[in-house]
């Protein structure tokens, strides 16, 4: 069965970088669909960054030039990183890994604050 285990908390302050990590055991990583999906209070969840199985991504148009999804297939490991972070921005971040059914990770949550 599929595992995700994601980097801790995190906090940065405006125009700041980080990099979020998900990683994987009982499954390899290749065979899914990863997404990313930040859930702030009150906010609906909503993918941000996907990393398909045939090697393309795709992210919304708030991020799409700030934040970048790689995939480390030696490591089983998906990374999240964002640059340019806004305070709205804030939230927990949940890996997805998709392929008949979702499997979660239990999030990690980042923090954009002066």
């Amino acid at each position: 069965q599929l595992q995700l285990v994601q980097s801790a908390a995190a906090s940065v302050h405006p125009g700041g970088s980080l990099r979020l990590s998900c990683a994987a055991s009982g499954c390899f990583f290749s065979m899914f669909a990863i997404s990313w999906y930040p859930h702030a209070p009150g906010r609906e969840r909503v993918s941000v960054a996907r990393s398909n199985t045939g090697g393309t991504t795709y992210y919304t148009v708030s991020v799409k030039v700030r934040f970048t999804i790689t995939r480390d297939h030696a490591k089983n490991t998906v990374y999240l990183q964002m640059n340019s972070l806004k305070a709205e921005d804030t939230a927990v971040y949940y890996c997805n890994a998709r392929r008949i059914t979702d499997n979660w990770g239990k999030g990690t949550l980042v923090t954009v604050s002066s």
